[in-house]
């Protein structure tokens, strides 16, 4: 079905996370080596910030599966086919690649000089943007014009999908369609309150001069918290 499809799409995206990040500071810990090569920090950066957009993306075709599941439930498979799935799941997987790919490039066009340690557990866009020594003005218009389409954009549609799922909702007169209609999308809400909350805080604001624990741990909810949970939420919130 549709859902699984992009449950499926998902599931990937998550491993894709947990390969980009946890190898890397796996070997910190063990090695107690806290280097990484120019060319592993720009394969990393990359690979990373595109599944942050493919995921941003991806939530919000999510939403809007379960808003046409719920909402025009006699319509579902006649809007939802197996093309318009593809193109969907294509569309975020693209989008968030390119997304990656401008700021990537423009990441590394900055200088870098003095001391370079990163102050974060792997490479990304604020940690390095703050590690430059030249004017990161550009790099800042570019997260929050992007920003704006790759999550503001993708957050408003959720939130709006799930406006109209609870006006649906609460018009069910039985008490166990309406907890059947919630438990279909709260996992799906839950897994968006803490990956758009967390990327948002780290991402679209000004980058900060100093460091704190915040910088640090903040960015792991939605590296690495949010797709270890991700199984554990489906698995229990899907049932039915």
């Amino acid at each position: 079905t549709p859902m699984y499809f992009f449950l499926g799409n998902l599931s990937c995206l998550d491993i894709c996370y947990i390969t980009t990040t946890i190898p890397q500071m796996l070997h910190l810990l063990l090695t107690e080596s806290s280097t990484i090569s120019y060319t592993g920090c720009v394969l990393q950066l990359f690979f990373f910030f595109s599944f942050v957009g493919i995921e941003c993306l991806l939530l919000a075709v999510m939403a809007f599966d379960r808003y046409v599941a719920i909402c025009n439930p006699l319509r579902y498979s006649l809007i939802i086919k197996r093309n318009v799935c593809l193109q969907l799941a294509t569309a975020s997987w693209v989008g968030g690649f390119l997304n990656s790919a401008v700021h990537t490039y423009f990441a590394f066009q900055l200088p870098f000089c003095g001391d370079n340690r990163l102050d974060a557990f792997y490479c990304d866009i604020p940690p390095l943007l703050k590690l430059s020594c030249g004017d990161i003005s550009l790099n800042q218009k570019l997260l929050l014009t992007i920003g704006l389409f790759i999550a503001w954009t993708p957050m408003f549609c959720i939130l709006l999908s799930y406006v109209y799922i609870i006006s649906n909702v609460l018009k069910i007169r039985s008490t166990e369609g309406r907890q059947k209609a919630f438990s279909t999308c709260s996992s799906h809400l839950t897994v968006v309150l803490l990956y758009y909350g967390s990327a948002i805080f780290t991402y679209l604001r000004p980058v900060p001069t100093e460091s704190s624990v915040n910088t640090k741990l903040i960015p792991l909810m939605y590296s690495i918290l949010t797709p270890l949970l991700n199984p554990i939420i489906y698995t229990l919130r899907n049932k039915d």
